[in-house]
């Protein structure tokens, strides 16, 4: 190995210490702005977007049931009549269902806005 491979070794250490310190200021820099409050909110977020997946999962859940019960009601029936008596129910439920649903998705939405200024149930 020559001589300049040696001396050049530290001198990339040096370097490479020196990005890995101004990368630690650089976030120390951030935080002290006001950027370490954003840790708090972040869980808020996590657990409101949470909810708001698991009521979405449920009424999907909830609409295929549905589905579900009206092709059995469908293929069990006896004439025409009753057919579109099963399909007008159908739509009626899930228009229903549908706006009752988001409602439910508004208001949390409003939830998830507040967040940043307040926790998640909207107290200060």
């Amino acid at each position: 190995m020559s001589t300049k491979e040696v001396k050049a070794a530290p001198a990339s250490a040096a370097a490479a210490q020196s990005v890995g310190d101004q990368g630690t200021e650089d976030a120390v820099t951030l935080r002290t702005m006001g950027f370490g409050a954003m840790a708090g909110v972040g869980t808020t977020w996590v657990e409101v977007l949470s909810d708001m997946g698991s009521e979405v999962l449920s009424f999907v859940a909830d609409r295929i049931k549905e589905d579900v019960k009206t092709q059995h009601e469908i293929l069990h029936c006896k004439d025409v009549g009753e057919l579109q008596r099963i399909q007008a129910e159908f739509i009626q439920t899930a228009m229903d269902q549908y706006a009752t649903e988001t409602g439910k998705l508004v208001e949390m939405s409003q939830k998830l806005l507040r967040a940043p200024a307040t926790g998640k149930d909207g107290s200060q």
